[in-house]
């Protein structure tokens, strides 16, 4: 498909730079494409309302870690002095093993193999932490081999990195010490992800009470959610794009507690597209979610045949986004178009830290009383 069809135009001052407080307090807009009535203006406090007992809700629990390392390259001419050396900004979003990341940097042109960067500004004991370019790829991402190893490693990437907030925000106002919390799920529990599964930043532990209260269950897998997410789609055509790849587990605890709830009657209630593009990974044709442990790399355009999840939860998405092409895939692409100009003129906040969203499958009906 033309990925122009997924383009849309969005003033600056909808983009949130900070959540609402309290979480649950954001907007939700209720989009039901085969409804009578196809949009409806709620809160997020909302939810159980809108769901029915014997729905289950999948949550993403991964845990975003400090992955944003600043720091400057070390040797080839620039006589040890990092005033003089290049800058260097790391992203890190995906682990290899013990010692080796993937990230996205800029400006990669100033590396080349077998470089060595030292990441060091914002250790305050003076750590510092050092790493070999081990390979170039496109689009600005570089392998790096560290020299620390394991849980070493991940202490000094601790002491070194800053919150990778979005570069929507990031370009506006510099990360603080709130954002260590507001960018974080309150279940977050699984360490790895490099951006934060947003959808799941409503959720408050009234929310989740309401939520038991009317009989709505709750499942929890973890999707590594790498950087990747924000990269823009810079190829004309859908088929021209190439997903990068994020790692997953669904336990078999979580599987079988799914399945039952679906053989039950319940419908399937993905919090976020991670949750969603891991469980439609796990699915088997029939619906069936199996155990999951690996990578997926799973790119969902208009078109696609969902067999697992029933409905969505999530916020408002980029243009020309992966993200709003799937969420264009799930409610249709004149629903969502529809959706999106109505949440820009009614003064929906938008992207990581904005407003919610709960789409209704395309041939999924209103919910039971």
């Amino acid at each position: 498909m033309r990925v122009d069809l997924f383009d849309f135009d969005l003033p600056a001052e909808r983009i949130a730079l900070r959540p609402v407080e309290p979480r649950d307090a954001a907007r939700l807009l209720a989009v039901c494409p085969d409804g009578p009535d196809l949009l409806a203006d709620r809160i997020v406090t909302d939810l159980p309302d809108l769901l029915a007992p014997g729905d289950v809700l999948v949550f993403n629990d991964t845990k975003v870690i400090p992955a944003r390392l600043h720091g400057h390259r070390v040797g080839r001419g620039d006589g040890g002095r990092s005033d003089s050396a290049p800058k260097i900004e790391a992203t890190l979003h995906q682990r290899l093993d013990a010692t080796r990341w993937k990230a996205f940097v800029k400006p990669a042109k100033r590396l080349h193999d077998g470089d060595t960067v030292r990441f060091d500004p914002h250790a305050a004991d003076g750590t510092s932490l050092d790493a070999t370019v081990e390979a170039k790829g496109e689009g600005g991402e570089v392998t790096f081999a560290f020299q620390a190893s394991g849980e070493e490693l991940d202490r000094a990437i601790g002491l070194v990195g800053e919150m990778p907030l979005p570069p929507y925000i990031a370009a506006r106002r510099a990360t603080d010490e709130q954002d260590l919390s507001d960018y974080q799920t309150i279940y977050a529990r699984n360490e790895g992800a490099v951006a934060a599964p947003t959808a799941g930043l409503h959720f408050t532990d009234r929310l989740f009470e309401a939520l038991a209260a009317r009989g709505i269950d709750s499942v929890y897998l973890t999707l590594h959610v790498g950087a990747g997410t924000f990269l823009p789609v810079k190829a004309e055509d859908t088929d021209d794009h190439k997903m990068h790849a994020e790692t997953g587990e669904i336990s078999v605890g979580a599987a079988d507690k799914i399945n039952a709830a679906r053989a039950a009657g319940g419908r399937v209630v993905s919090v976020g597209t991670t949750s969603l593009r891991l469980l439609e990974s796990a699915a088997g044709e029939d619906g069936t979610v199996h155990p999951f442990v690996g990578e997926t790399d799973i790119f969902i355009t208009p078109g696609y045949r969902f067999r697992a999840i029933d409905m969505l939860l999530t916020n408002f998405h980029l243009p020309r986004s992966t993200l709003f092409m799937l969420v264009s895939a799930f409610s249709g692409l004149e629903a969502m178009q529809r959706a999106y100009a109505h949440a820009i003129a009614a003064g929906y906040r938008f992207y990581s830290y904005g407003d919610a969203c709960l789409l209704q499958r395309a041939d999924i009906g209103d919910a039971p009383s």
